[in-house]
């Protein structure tokens, strides 16, 4: 049986397909995969400080408010009207406070944003120098994103570092 070279063509073609095909799967390269607590370095500025302490003083107060109006509104129609003008007062100081509250957080919010673009660089440049091609919020992730992570992974304290004062 002769072959020439018009019946070996298609098979030449098909074999040069396939292993063309395979080459470059072989060659990829593995991705690094880090992570960090943003919210830690947001706080370790001065605008997260803030922002943290003013959450906190809110949640207080705020709390303390809702939970004299719950416990009026748990009275139901047992409430006597002094109740109910004592409720009007806390439901009018509770927006007063919020309303004055989220002024204030929005007051902070170029500070905030300036902020978190420096923990975005922080983070990136810390990403570049070790190699990661992926770095995920280590908040996010342990709520069910990720179920495990090497402690070696996590780039925090050199994104902590890498801050600019």
């Amino acid at each position: 049986m002769k072959m020439n070279a018009k019946a070996l063509a298609p098979l030449a073609l098909v074999a040069a397909f396939g292993l063309g095909t395979l080459a470059p799967h072989a060659q990829t390269t593995p991705q690094k995969i880090g992570f960090v607590n943003v919210q830690s370095i947001l706080n370790a500025q001065d605008a997260g400080k803030q922002l943290g302490d003013l959450q906190k003083k809110a949640d207080a107060e705020l709390g303390d408010l809702q939970k004299q109006i719950q416990t009026i509104d748990a009275k139901g129609n047992a409430a006597t009207a002094a109740d109910k003008d004592k409720r009007a007062q806390l439901v009018s100081t509770y927006q007063a406070r919020g309303k004055t509250y989220n002024d204030q957080m929005t007051a902070l919010q170029p500070k905030l944003t300036a902020a978190e673009k420096a923990a975005d660089t922080a983070i990136s440049s810390v990403a570049k120098t070790n190699g990661y091609s992926i770095v995920m919020d280590s908040g996010v992730a342990a709520q069910g994103l990720v179920v495990y992570a090497d402690n070696s992974t996590d780039l925090t304290s050199a994104a902590l570092k890498a801050l600019k004062p």
